[in-house]
């Protein structure tokens, strides 16, 4: 994701599918939502390595407040409007390096069709396509394993780095891995949580990293919040974290890792 920017793709001529019916037939959203970013850091060298997008209310308020208006009938068009938020805000605050994208599986009816918003709002703003990553969130509700196949598929060809989120939460997210290969796998916030004093949370997690290697693909420790957690986590290998240890999300901004933090864990 690091190497030469990837060429626009061919996706501009207007193509009749469900995907795009619905999304130019449904009314507008009855809300208006904006974007908080939080830092994915990497120990190894010290820096950012990416940053999530996670939705906010229009003046910052928690997710809470505008997911509780997100029902089957606008779904769609949210999910649309979420990843082009999110685009249009990194490129205006400078962002430059990955840029990390949750998105709803049954949002997406037609991957080709779907994704040529999102294609078309980061060209118009001039923020690489190689630089996205699309986290796939609520993958107990997933209903279909072959269409998300398509999907990640798509992405993939098109030069979108991939995760699941919240993996090991639960037996979706392992069921996932028998039927397509992410880039990252997120770990539940419920694993990292007091991990460094909890020999079966250490244990599941040692065995997580021989997977990951097998694989292979990227381990990311979120929902970070103590010292102890952050260098247990290296200690097993898993360098890039997430969490309030590091910085809080910030709204429409991008907060700075906490330095003090930054360098005890580096010198550890």
């Amino acid at each position: 994701m690091t190497g030469t920017e990837h060429p626009l793709h061919p996706l501009h001529a207007t193509v009749d599918t469900p995907g795009c019916s619905r999304c130019r037939d449904l009314p507008p959203l009855a809300f208006d939502f904006s974007m908080a970013f939080q830092p994915i850091v990497d120990l190894g060298k010290g820096e950012t390595w990416g940053w999530e997008a996670l939705v906010r209310g229009p003046g910052g308020q928690g997710a809470a407040t505008v997911l509780s208006q997100v029902t089957d009938e606008n779904r769609y068009p949210f999910d649309q409007q979420c990843r082009i938020r999110a685009i249009e805000l990194a490129q205006k605050l400078g962002l430059s390096t990955r840029l990390s994208i949750n998105f709803l599986p049954n949002a997406v009816y037609e991957p080709k069709a779907c994704i040529r918003a999102t294609i078309e709002a980061a060209n118009r703003v001039g923020f690489p396509l190689n630089r996205l990553q699309f986290e796939i969130t609520e993958v107990e509700e997933v209903r279909n394993d072959g269409h998300l196949r398509r999907i990640v598929e798509e992405y993939r060809a098109i030069g979108f780095a991939t995760a699941i989120d919240d993996f090991g939460a639960g037996y979706a997210g392992l069921n996932l891995l028998t039927h397509f290969q992410p880039d990252t796998l997120k770990l539940d916030m419920n694993l990292i949580r007091n991990i460094d004093q909890d020999p079966r949370r250490q244990l599941i997690v040692r065995h997580l990293v021989n997977l990951a290697e097998e694989f292979p693909c990227s381990l990311i420790g979120e929902g970070v919040e103590t010292l102890g957690e952050a260098r247990c986590l290296a200690d097993m290998g898993i360098l890039l974290q997430q969490g309030y240890l590091f910085a809080r999300p910030g709204f429409e901004s991008l907060p700075v890792p906490d330095p003090g933090v930054l360098s005890s864990l580096l010198r550890t």
